[in-house]
């Protein structure tokens, strides 16, 4: 089975945008930018409830793991290009969220809750 890490330096290879792998500016926003496909996931999911009366088929999951494939890969070179590898983000989510579980915070608004 493949891990988060290992997906992540198999990015490399297809990283074909300015500063891949060197964290600068123009990297990380092109990454950035590229996470704007979550949008793709969002209208494949307003589709089905448009045009398919909400009935999530077979094509439906394998079209929206498509797109989040996509969004995991701007997700993988972006977390790169900051300096992390994506074990290490999947755990300081993961400690983030017992904390605000721990104090109570988990649901509310704002990034230091």
């Amino acid at each position: 089975m493949l891990t988060l890490n290992e997906y992540q330096d198999r990015t490399f290879d297809t990283a074909l945008y300015p500063g891949a792998n060197e964290g600068t500016l123009d990297a990380i926003v092109y990454c950035a930018l590229g996470l704007g496909e979550s949008g793709e996931v969002q209208g494949k999911v307003k589709k089905i409830i448009r045009d398919d009366k909400s009935e999530v088929t077979d094509d439906h999951r394998y079209a929206i793991a498509g797109e989040l494939g996509d969004n995991l890969w701007y997700l993988a070179r972006m977390a790169k290009e900051v300096g992390f590898s994506l074990d290490e983000i999947a755990q300081m989510n993961l400690e983030k969220l017992a904390s605000r579980r721990e104090r109570g915070v988990v649901g509310g608004s704002g990034d230091n809750r």
